[in-house]
């Protein structure tokens, strides 16, 4: 009997580059399971490393955009999963029975801005992306284990 799909919203700051790469990982990896969205506390705008180093990978998520919970009003999560210490510490309440669950990863733009060399500033963004979806493959199972993730990726 097949089980419904799992709608999950991965949440970040400014929906930018994290949440953005969790939401196409899941897409790419996970669609017969998961229904996948993104938004951040903030719009930042789409982070076009993010793009690059997700296009290296093969997956496209240069039609994305950043969204804020607002435009996401109408859905109803089942998980919600904040990919930041920030959106985590601000995560706003979610009517029906969204479970908020936290998986934080480093902030590949912040560490970046230390970089003189642009190659190895895209080097964080490939090893966050990696790390992402590492987590990504474990889901949904991951998701119904535990209630709450607390290590830093």
């Amino acid at each position: 009997m097949l089980q419904p799909k799992l709608n999950v919203l991965f949440l970040c700051t400014g929906n930018s580059c994290r949440s953005q790469m969790a939401e196409g990982w899941a897409r790419h990896l996970k669609s017969e399971q998961i229904n996948p969205y993104s938004a951040g506390i903030e719009k930042h705008g789409l982070n076009p490393n993010a793009v690059q180093v997700m296009r290296e990978a093969d997956v496209d998520i240069s039609g994305h955009y950043s969204k804020t919970l607002a435009d996401l009003q109408d859905v109803r999560f089942d998980y919600v999963v904040t990919v930041c210490g920030h959106a985590h510490e601000t995560c706003p309440v979610f009517p029906g029975d969204a479970e908020v669950v936290h998986v934080g990863f480093d902030d590949p733009p912040k560490l970046a801005t230390q970089e003189t060399d642009s190659a190895k500033a895209l080097d964080h963004y490939r090893r966050v992306r990696d790390e992402i979806r590492a987590f990504v493959a474990t889901l949904p199972e991951a998701l119904k284990t535990q209630n709450t993730l607390t290590d830093e990726v």
